[in-house]
């Protein structure tokens, strides 16, 4: 079994957080890509901006349609900031036969030094890299200790130029977030409840 970890704040989650990671599993014949929501981000000290479970059920709402997408509850039951090495991990003595890909864009990659026990979590997964055209290059210190390690790939994808603080951005001015940029029913989750208001 191949299975690809996605984690993030995905807050909310657009088509940005979609279309690059289905690319990826076609490429690389992942069976399941796992969606990480994550209570509480580390590098986000000040929190996000919707509750966990709000940006959970958004996460479920944005992959109905994709079987080989689902969203995980693994880093929500955690009552400190979740640490990537130790979602890997988990899953690692979960899984003990699965073969697990890291996906994370180019500039999770290039801080990837700073992140908790690197060389652990290098150690422990391959890393593929979701990059889109014209994107900044792939620091060569993070690239040559990664490939001392289980090395990476790197996967192009024309993805949406979008990013979660434009679509939160739009939310709060009451603007029209245009069909392309995110799934439907998670711009009327956000609408409902009155999300990023």
């Amino acid at each position: 079994m191949r299975i690809g970890l996605f984690g993030g704040s995905f807050d909310p989650i657009h088509n940005g957080h979609i279309l690059p990671v289905l690319a990826a599993r076609e490429v690389l014949d992942l069976d399941v890509v796992h969606y990480l929501p994550t209570a509480r981000p580390p590098h986000k000290p000040r929190g996000t901006r919707a509750p966990a479970v709000a940006r959970y059920t958004m996460v479920e709402l944005a992959l109905l349609h994709y079987p080989e997408l689902v969203v995980s509850d693994v880093e929500l039951d955690l009552d400190r900031p979740a640490y990537t090495v130790d979602t890997v991990e988990r899953y690692a003595a979960e899984e003990p036969e699965a073969e697990l890909h890291l996906l994370l864009g180019v500039d999770s990659f290039n801080d990837l030094m700073s992140w908790r026990r690197f060389e652990d979590l290098v150690g422990a997964v391959r890393l593929v890299v979701l990059a889109r055209p014209g994107e900044r290059g792939l620091d060569p210190a993070v690239q040559a200790a990664v490939e001392g390690a289980r090395g990476f790939d790197l996967v192009r994808d024309r993805s949406v130029d979008v990013s979660s603080s434009s679509i939160r951005g739009r939310l709060a001015r009451g603007e029209d977030v245009d069909a392309g940029l995110m799934p439907a029913a998670v711009l009327r989750y956000c609408r409902k409840y009155g999300l990023y208001r």
